[in-house]
């Protein structure tokens, strides 16, 4: 990718909030040159809800199947993702942020801080903001294995009282969770597209 390339332009492509645009070819130009992560990054806090939901979309497009050099640069803005949490209020940056988080190598104090967000997004009123979360909880156990009593015991609850989307996204977490019990694996198999 050029030096020239306006991110914030390039992002701000799209007819509305949730459409794409060019993430795809975006998540491909950071992956290819990781030094463009932090303009990424503060794109985050970006106030137009396009800008910043397509920048959370390809932030969570990278952190897939990061390169090592790509993944060493996303985690030293762990701290500002963390943070990120109790700021963001568009559905799509917080949808994205519970599948990105849990792919960072974190810590059991960061992984109770992002997963007590993620329980007070349970109650978002978008529904893919729920399920969300409720893989990220799920994801986060293979970092902090003691969370798994009580994530297998949310994951049987929202399967049979919550949105049909967390009631049939529950399920799958369930069945791959008692078969793995939270082992770390490098890429979760509990990724919400697999």
């Amino acid at each position: 990718m050029a030096e020239r390339v306006d991110l914030r332009a390039e992002l701000a492509v799209g007819r509305h909030t949730h459409d794409p645009g060019r993430v795809l070819v975006i998540a491909e130009w950071i992956d290819g040159w990781p030094r463009c992560l932090p303009r990424l990054v503060a794109l985050l806090w970006d106030e137009d809800q396009g800008v910043a939901s397509r920048t959370a979309d390809v932030l969570e497009h990278i952190t897939r199947r990061p390169s090592k050099a790509l993944k060493t640069a996303v985690s030293r803005y762990k701290v500002e993702l963390i943070g990120l949490l109790s700021d963001a209020t568009f559905p799509k940056v917080r949808w994205n942020l519970a599948l990105t988080l849990p792919r960072l190598e974190l810590t059991v104090p960061e992984c109770r801080r992002i997963a007590a967000a993620l329980k007070t997004w349970l109650d978002d009123s978008s529904s893919i903001v729920k399920t969300a979360a409720l893989n990220g909880l799920a994801e986060l156990t293979r970092q902090d294995s003691d969370s798994l009593p009580e994530v297998v015991d949310l994951l049987r609850l929202k399967g049979r009282s919550g949105t049909p989307a967390m009631r049939a996204r529950s399920r799958i977490l369930l069945n791959k969770l008692e078969r793995g019990m939270g082992a770390r694996r490098e890429h979760g198999g509990l990724h919400m597209f697999d």
